[in-house]
């Protein structure tokens, strides 16, 4: 649902609203006031800081995949824990990682004993692979048989002074996932499980999906609680931005070629929605529907860069604006100026209207260069 006026925007752009943003952060805050878990943001997902003031009193702190992003949640979420996992950590950058981090994972027990000695300040884990997943995304399953993230049970020993075990295997998924995947992960690792701080069951978690289970999740989360004692931990993305943005577009032309109906708009599926071509998925076209058909295309030269068949109830004029819906989530973290397209500028709407946060022009283009 749009609840904005579009028509001065500056195109492209996304806008993110902020009354949505509320809805889903009251929404995953019922599981922390239910259960007593530990819910942090993971920012590889959604980086918008300029909403963290806002977020922060319903979470308990950010995750980050590396330095730059635990430097973000440390700066603009003061007070709230700071979570790191990386699958390899840089030798010129752990010092500082370890100087800001509350929690730090790693990815094997050799990498614990190679660094967590350095890291005195901080609770250390390790990162575990079930091997068990439901989701059908290759790209995005960290259980593949190929899989570099984590460590096997046959691989696995337990480091003295690890304090916690991190387990990652949901994609969009609902608590039934999550609950078959802690009976695997109990199964092969929790020999290990009793006499810990914490478990980190990862991201993934669809929380404030319409349908998401809540009460499923929240048994998943107790029973854990209950026969280990210790703190329970879920990182989730998607959820706290779920449908809370949109990417507004104008229509720059409109043609017909081999009886195709094609309209050409200014934002583009490579640079603007990467996932778009990556999973890969339809976006939402806000008011889609009706008997007239283009095929939206962006206007770089990659072939492939385009969102598909869309319908209208209305053939579409040049300068004509069109809106997508669910784009909060990894989009302003993976875009990109490829071919010298122009970042979409980032806008916060409320009910005092639309604001703008940030612009872009030539020179963030060229200063990636």
């Amino acid at each position: 649902m749009i609840n904005f006026d579009i028509s001065s925007l500056h195109t492209p752009c996304y806008v993110v609203d902020k009354r949505l943003i509320r809805r889903n952060m009251e929404i995953i805050d019922t599981v922390r006031r239910r259960t007593g878990a530990k819910i942090l943001l993971a920012q590889k997902a959604f980086s918008m800081y300029a909403l963290y003031p806002e977020m922060a009193p319903y979470i308990d702190g950010t995750t980050a995949s590396g330095l730059y992003e635990a430097r973000l949640g440390h700066e603009e979420m003061p007070g709230k824990q700071v979570h790191i996992y990386s699958p390899a950590y840089r030798e010129d950058e752990f010092d500082e990682i370890a100087g800001i981090a509350d929690h730090i994972v790693f990815n094997s027990p050799a990498q614990y004993e190679r660094f967590a000695d350095r890291a005195a300040g901080a609770s250390c884990g390790i990162r575990v692979n079930p091997e068990y997943s439901e989701q059908e995304h290759e790209i995005y399953d960290p259980c593949s048989a190929v899989s570099r993230l984590g460590t096997r049970a046959a691989d696995f020993r337990l480091p003295e002074g690890a304090e916690g075990l991190h387990m990652h295997t949901l994609c969009e998924q609902g608590s039934d996932a999550l609950e078959h995947t802690v009976s695997v992960f109990e199964e092969k690792f929790g020999k290990y499980l009793h006499g810990l701080r914490w478990i980190n069951l990862g991201g993934g978690h669809h929380i404030t999906r319409e349908g998401y289970d809540i009460d499923r999740l929240c048994r998943v989360i107790d029973g854990l609680r209950e026969r280990y004692g210790t703190e329970i931990y879920l990182e989730p993305g998607e959820a706290h931005a779920l449908n809370a943005g949109f990417l507004v577009t104008e229509v720059l032309d409109v043609f017909t070629s081999g009886g195709v109906h094609h309209a050409i708009i200014d934002a583009s599926a490579a640079c603007h929605m990467p996932d778009v071509i990556e999973m890969p998925y339809r976006p939402p076209l806000m008011g889609e529907g009706g008997r007239y058909e283009y095929i939206l295309g962006a206007p770089t030269c990659l072939a492939g860069d385009s969102l598909g068949a869309f319908r209208f109830g209305h053939e579409l004029k040049i300068g004509e604006r069109l809106v997508f819906g669910d784009m909060a989530i990894y989009t302003m973290v993976k875009n990109n100026t490829f071919n010298g397209m122009s970042l979409p500028w980032i806008y916060t709407a409320d009910d005092e209207g639309v604001h703008l946060v940030r612009s872009f022009g030539y020179e963030d283009f060229k200063g990636r260069l």
